[in-house]
């Protein structure tokens, strides 16, 4: 072994990661809603940079006045819609409520207690803990809990899915006493399924005790859902993909973003200038102009390339819809396009594509490969399919069991997977199990 001390030549190949390549990275991840914001924040920093909003029009006073005479309805209705969604779940609850029949002291405990429920509507604070907080009586507390479960929707202000379904049996007028007595004493054992117990124990039907739950599954569990519903989020997508003749076509959404152009003007106007300063100040400008019209041209052709690609991947997608979705991996579409994964997972990232079937995330397009006893592959959306399919159509008096479907599959349709991998698939659709299923009509 050679440790003799010396100076060597070595040749070595590094990537160095520049404020330019950097930035290069993250404006190919933007979505158009976000590129639009990083160059209207661009054209503030730079002089140079002249941004136009594509989407804004100039107001001409008489084509509006006269499209008002059409559109005051119309604008009424929209106006009173955003009215409508603009209360928060405290105002929507003490809005409820005849304040002057309360005390100062009385109303300032329901806020209180308002303010402390969870999403589901649910009271978070033990009575005890809020009576001394607020350093009032504790039948004050009480009585406070009693006056918001007489709110809207029934069950708000329940301390715990128990007394929230108690609540709104009571509010439903039910007068079922079976229901009651279940949910009061054998609330537990009923939710974990355990019904011959409870119809030994009260010596009925076992059929009694599936009607209850029927009744009960009527019910809301989460109240506070409904005062918290957020206003409807809508997606702008970020590629359109259209049919054309026997095909389909693909073009980029970028109406949102602004139109970019150099403003020579001001440019011309300090080149004039001799100050030294200012030349570098306008060199580093222009270079920071055409490096974002660069970034932008190559973020639009590696967006349309991905999207392209998976269109022909996915063709049977795009002609009969989200249950022939096939395997394909962000690898393999790199590898045909010829570019690093990473770029693709990047291109795809909060990107939304509108196709003629509907508006969808671009990553959804990308599932794994699940094995078949034929040569060909299938993808875990389409077992995912199956697998809900079998379900809806199975004997509810007896569901079939995980490893029952495993061999379903892969007698009827070929796909070869394991137990773990269906409870896997069955909990992410929300379907619970074999047991939790079973019917007793």
């Amino acid at each position: 072994m050679d440790l003799k001390a010396g100076l060597w030549q070595q040749q070595t190949l590094k990537l160095a990661m520049t404020q330019e390549l950097t930035q290069a990275i993250a404006l190919l991840q933007y979505t158009a809603q976000e590129l639009s914001s990083f160059l209207e924040n661009k054209a503030l920093e730079n002089p140079l940079l002249q941004v136009e909003n594509q989407n804004i029009q100039p107001i001409n006073p008489l084509i509006d006045r006269n499209r008002r005479k059409h559109t005051n309805h119309t604008e009424k209705e929209w106006i009173e819609q955003i009215a409508a969604k603009s209360f928060s779940v405290e105002e929507q609850l003490i809005n409820q409520l005849t304040l002057h029949k309360y005390s100062s002291i009385q109303l300032k405990v329901i806020k209180h207690l308002i303010e402390h429920l969870d999403v589901n509507g649910y009271l978070t604070s033990e009575p005890k803990e809020i009576s001394e907080q607020l350093s009032v009586p504790l039948e004050l507390v009480e009585e406070s809990i009693i006056v918001i479960q007489t709110l809207e929707p029934a069950g708000i202000g329940a301390r715990n899915l128990q007394e929230c379904l108690l609540i709104q049996v009571e509010r439903e007028n039910l007068e079922d006493d079976l229901v009651i007595t279940i949910l009061t004493s054998y609330f537990i054992p009923f939710a974990e399924k355990k019904w011959k117990q409870i119809a030994k124990e009260l010596q009925i039907p076992i059929q009694k005790i599936q009607e209850v739950f029927d009744t009960i599954q009527k019910l809301n569990p989460r109240p506070g859902a409904l005062l918290g519903q957020e206003n409807a989020s809508y997606v702008i997508p970020d590629a359109i993909v259209e049919r054309f003749g026997d095909g389909f076509s693909v073009r980029l959404c970028d109406d949102i973003i602004p139109k970019i152009s150099f403003n020579n003007q001001y440019y011309q106007k300090l080149t004039a200038s001799q100050d030294h300063q200012v030349g570098r100040f306008l060199q580093e400008k222009v270079q920071d102009y055409q490096w974002i019209m660069r970034s932008i041209e190559q973020r639009k052709e590696t967006l349309i390339r991905v999207v392209r690609m998976i269109v022909e991947k996915q063709s049977q997608f795009f002609e009969k819809g989200p249950e022939h979705l096939v395997p394909m991996t962000m690898k393999e579409v790199a590898s045909e396009l010829e570019i690093h994964e990473s770029t693709v997972s990047r291109a795809v990232k909060e990107k939304y594509v509108q196709t003629p079937i509907g508006t969808f995330a671009l990553k959804s397009f990308f599932t794994s490969t699940i094995q078949t006893v034929s040569n060909e592959n299938t993808s875990s959306s389409q077992v995912k399919n199956a697998i809900a399919s079998l379900i809806d159509t199975e004997d509810k008096q007896r569901p079939l069991s995980d490893q029952e479907i495993v061999e379903i599959l892969k007698r009827n349709q070929g796909i070869v997977v394991s137990r773990r991998t269906v409870a896997k698939y069955r909990d992410q659709l929300g379907i619970p199990s074999s047991s939790k299923r079973k019917r007793f009509d």
